[in-house]
């Protein structure tokens, strides 16, 4: 059999190993989604809240920091949410008559040129939506009742996210001790360097992605308070989530304003939304990213685009979300296991030239 046969085939069956205990691995984390999103989410929540907790550890117990920052983290998130509540509820009569405005200026733009549809476009595909509507009711009525399992699984989840998040502010540093003292000791020193650099990294990127979010959602709440588009707030809101999801999530809500500034504002108004797209993309992409995420992620840009389609198609919107951090935690671990090999082979150098040099001595 010739050497490059055997030599693929050799290559074959180890990577067939590879794929299918990645496989096993992967299959086993979506049977126990919520304890390892529930993780996840307590990680994001330490990775954040942690130089807080720390600053008030100097002034109070650890315990009192823990709890204070805890309490603030809630208080700016109910505030924000009651905000965004109560702005959608005092423009919601305003924005219903512009809407049905809009819907009828659209119609009437749709009948000229390019378009050249006929009058009525728009209300008759308004109208088969009711009659969709009301013809499939008790269907989503029912599904929107199988959705309630998975409110009950969030709760359940944010819950243990936020119990897990309190010890690991309050005794992380002790809990990693913990762990390295179950390893063998010839094991410890590696796994206590990779570790280190997997939540440098972690931490870095999660810091970084929240201060590039809101910072898109600045610049979007800006320019929709410029153009007089309805619902600022909420849109800014919704800019700040989607652009969780690195590349697509911030296109995929300026797009939803752009629908907002069409039915409230006119196609002019749309289309300076939709230009919007191209210019934060270029600020997130040459400015924000390298500035607040360079020192903490270097990784390529078609990697990061290649991880979110692999986990949007492997795990849906949470695949997308966490496929970043992974890759990155993976590539920085991967990155500190190869530095300390080149420094073990440069010492075994030194250490063979030694040993020859007091052999020429003897």
């Amino acid at each position: 059999m010739p050497s490059g046969l055997r030599t693929a085939a050799g290559y074959t069956w180890r990577l067939g190993l590879l794929g299918l205990g990645a496989y096993l691995v992967v299959d086993v984390l979506a049977r126990l989604e919520v304890p390892v999103v529930a993780l996840f989410v307590a990680l994001v929540i330490t990775s954040v809240l942690r130089p807080l907790v720390d600053l008030c550890a100097r002034l109070t117990p650890r315990s009192l920091a823990v709890a204070l920052a805890l309490l603030c983290s809630v208080a700016v998130v109910a505030g924000v949410l009651t905000l965004v509540g109560t702005t959608v509820a005092a423009e919601w009569g305003r924005l219903s008559d512009e809407l049905r405005g809009g819907l009828g200026r659209i119609d009437h733009w749709l009948t000229g040129a390019p378009f050249h549809l006929r009058p009525g476009t728009v209300t008759d595909l308004r109208a088969k939506i009711g009659a969709f509507i009301s013809s499939h009711r008790s269907t989503l009525v029912s599904t929107a009742l199988s959705g309630a399992g998975r409110v009950v699984e969030l709760v359940t989840g944010l819950a243990l996210a936020v119990f897990c998040s309190v010890f690991f502010l309050h005794s992380g540093d002790r809990m990693w001790t913990w762990a390295q003292r179950q390893l063998p000791g010839d094991s410890r020193t590696v796994w206590d360097r990779t570790g280190r650099a997997a939540w440098r990294t972690f931490a870095g990127y999660t810091r970084g992605v929240l201060i590039v979010a809101a910072s898109n959602a600045a610049l979007v709440g800006i320019a929709l308070a410029v153009l007089r588009v309805p619902l600022v707030l909420p849109l800014m809101v919704l800019e700040f989530v989607a652009a969780l999801i690195p590349l697509i999530g911030s296109p995929i809500a300026l797009a939803v304003a752009s629908v907002v500034a069409l039915a409230a504002r006119g196609p002019v108004t749309a289309l300076l939304v939709l230009a919007l797209i191209v210019i934060i993309g270029q600020i997130e992409g040459h400015l924000l990213h390298p500035l607040v995420l360079g020192w903490s992620v270097r990784i390529h840009p078609v990697v990061i685009a290649l991880s979110v389609a692999g986990g949007a198609v492997l795990a849906g919107i949470l695949g997308a979300v966490v496929a970043v951090p992974v890759v990155s935690v993976a590539w920085a671990v991967l990155g500190e296991l190869r530095d300390q090999d080149d420094g073990g082979d440069q010492d075994r150098g030194r250490g063979d030239q030694r040993q020859g040099g007091d052999q020429d001595r003897g």
